[in-house]
């Protein structure tokens, strides 16, 4: 593992300790060795995660539609800023850049984000590990949706596990280069 994608809010949350928790995760990354690859912003757990990262001499990618580039959101002291036109473009460059995700805290983009990288490792478009920093239990909720729905036959019995989960930034980390994402549920052909 080379590069990990960390999907988080471009806010900073109702409590501090989601920054802290981001700043770890981006010092993790970095003193890992890996290349952090994430939004491109400045602001919020996004700004923090980048932040971090770089100031423990790590390598960061920013991959950012031109259409949220303005002067106030885009990180200006990047390794590498990717501008794109789309946000389709936007997550599928950030999955060929990284080798694993994370989501942290955040609101419908990073759900988006999140899911989106879950249903192609559903449907065998990639074979990366996906996790979730789970900061004094923000994921909690999704994850009983996501036991819910497999106990109701909507996720596969084999997908059920397919988030590793952490409220640990290094051990997340740890865990993620530990992992192979499991089997396909269905095998996606062109």
């Amino acid at each position: 593992m080379k590069s990990v994608c960390v999907y988080c809010g471009s806010r900073d949350g109702a409590r501090p300790v989601y920054r802290e928790q981001a700043t770890r995760l981006g010092t993790a990354v970095a003193r890992s060795g890996l290349t952090l690859v994430y939004g491109g912003g400045a602001s919020g757990l996004m700004g923090a995660v980048a932040d971090a990262a770089l100031a423990a001499s790590g390598q960061v990618i920013g991959v950012l539609p031109r259409g949220l580039a303005r002067k106030e959101f885009a990180h200006p002291r990047l390794t590498t800023m990717h501008p794109v036109e789309t946000m389709h473009e936007r997550k599928q460059l950030m999955e060929q850049l990284a080798d694993a995700f994370v989501a942290l805290p955040g609101g419908f983009g990073t759900l988006d984000e999140l899911f989106e990288i879950v249903t192609w490792a559903q449907i065998g478009l990639h074979r990366k590990p996906v996790g979730l920093l789970n900061t004094d239990g923000y994921w909690d909720g999704l994850l009983q949706q996501v036991r819910h729905a497999a106990d109701e036959g909507f996720v596969h019995q084999g997908l059920r596990d397919v988030l590793l989960v952490d409220t640990s930034p290094e051990g997340l980390i740890d865990a993620l280069q530990r992992r192979e994402a499991p089997p396909p549920a269905i095998v996606w052909q062109a």
